[in-house]
This record gives structure tokens, C-alpha cells and sequence, in this order.
């Protein structure tokens, strides 16, 4: 670790930033190359998206999870209180089960957009994120790839909630409310882009999950590769 933090600080001297990689690539980083750092945080965090979709993309991996179970918008909440109140509660109740099973649904196309992000990253990033610790790769991933991956998940969403009606019963939902006489704000029955964004949140965060297991838990790394980087002291 020593003679890593004295490279670092004499990094300015060399004439580019290959002499002082093949100087760090020669003597290893703990006795692991940069090459088996960088192909070991991709692992982990491929490892934690391939579980989080397996979770999410199923029946119930949304509606029957408590955690990431996706309710009405928070300017939409008043609206199932009082449609629920009024007698309305199997409306409230369709809109709520289909909102979950349409995240449900595009939870599996998440995966080819995270695999691409993953084999876009450096290999200096995939250092940095071996040393920091925590959930600093599922972190560094996130801000990297967030836009990009809600510009492509939301028409997925768009088409997952309309397959499955989620969508129309939502409308509804929002239509009955708006239709009564009332002073109280009319809300948008927009949907996509609010799943979209909790849909994103759920997937994050099991990957930081998974990461944080594979940092501390022996038994979760799987491949000689992520037993090797992460059960070293860096």
C-alpha cells in the first residue's frame, strides 16, 4: 500500500499516464494486477444485478415485497383515501396490483442496459471502486448510468404498464377523483415516469446490496476472481 501511495505521489513526473499504469500493472496492487481488480468489480457488480433483476422480475417481486412494494404517488395517495372512503376500494386496489406487476415486468429488460454500463467502465474506475469500500461501486455505477438508463427504461415501463392494464386502471382511479366537486388540486394520471423512477431505485439498491455482501461475506463470492480481489487488504 506504501509504495502504491508513493507512486500516486510522484504520479505528476512520468511523461504519461501509461508508464505510471505499467509501473502499478508490474509490481501488482496487493498482489492482485489491475486487470483482476477491474474484472472483479464488474463481476460484483454484475452478480448484484443479475440477483436484483432475478428478484424483481418475477411475480409478486415488486406487490409482494414490503420494501419495494410501488404505491400511489405521494399527490395521488389523498386520492385512494378518499375513493376508499367512498366505497371505491376494488379501484384503488386494481391500480395499486397492476402498477406493481408492470414493474414487475420491465424489471427484466434492466439487464442488457446495466451489462453495458458494466463493460463501459474502466479500468481505472474499477480500481478506485475496489479500494473505496462500502457500496462506492453500485454508487459510482448509479451516477454514471442513471440518465441514460431511465431514457431507456421509461418507454419499457410505458409499454409494461399498458400491457397490463396499469395504466387505464390508474386513469380511472385519477379520473374519479378529478371528476368529483371538489376545491382540492387536480392530480396528472401520468404514471410512467413515477414507476420508472421507483422501479430504477429498487434495482440500485439491491445491487448495493448484493455488493456490500460480497465485500463482507466470504460465502458470496462465487468466482475465484471475486474471492481473490475482495478478500484482499487494500
Amino acid at each position: 500500500m506504501k509504495k502504491i501511495l508513493l507512486i500516486c505521489s510522484f504520479a505528476a513526473i512520468f511523461s504519461s499516464c501509461e508508464e505510471l499504469k505499467q509501473i502499478a500493472s508490474a509490481s501488482g496492487i496487493g498482489g492482485i494486477t489491475e486487470n483482476e481488480a477491474g474484472q472483479g468489480i464488474k463481476e460484483a457488480l454484475a452478480q448484484g444485478l443479475t440477483k436484483s433483476v432475478l428478484q424483481l422480475n418475477k411475480q409478486d417481486g415488486f406487490f409482494g415485497d414490503a420494501v419495494y412494494k410501488v404505491l400511489l404517488p405521494p399527490d395521488a395517495q389523498k386520492i385512494g383515501n378518499t375513493l376508499r372512503d367512498l366505497g371505491f376500494g376494488s379501484l384503488v386496489d386494481k391500480a395499486i396490483l397492476s402498477i406493481n406487476r408492470g414493474a414487475e415486468d420491465a424489471a427484466g429488460y434492466a439487464k442488457p442496459i446495466f451489462v453495458d454500463a458494466i463493460k463501459n467502465m474502466t479500468l481505472q474506475d474499477a480500481i478506485g471502486l475496489v479500494r473505496n469500500g462500502d457500496t462506492s461501486a453500485t454508487h459510482f455505477f448509479r451516477e454514471k448510468t442513471t440518465a441514460q438508463l431511465i431514457a431507456a427504461f421509461t418507454p419499457v415501463i410505458k409499454a409494461s404498464l399498458d400491457r397490463v392494464d396499469a395504466t387505464k386502471y390508474y386513469g380511472d382511479l385519477v379520473n374519479k377523483y378529478n371528476s368529483f366537486p371538489t376545491t382540492f388540486k387536480k392530480v396528472n394520471p401520468d404514471l410512467t415516469n413515477y414507476v420508472t423512477q421507483k422501479a430504477t431505485n429498487a434495482l440500485f439498491d439491491l445491487v448495493a446490496k448484493e455488493e456490500l455482501n460480497i465485500r463482507t461475506n466470504f460465502a458470496a463470492r462465487t468466482t475465484d476472481i471475486l474471492k481473490k480481489v475482495f478478500g484482499t487488504k487494500w
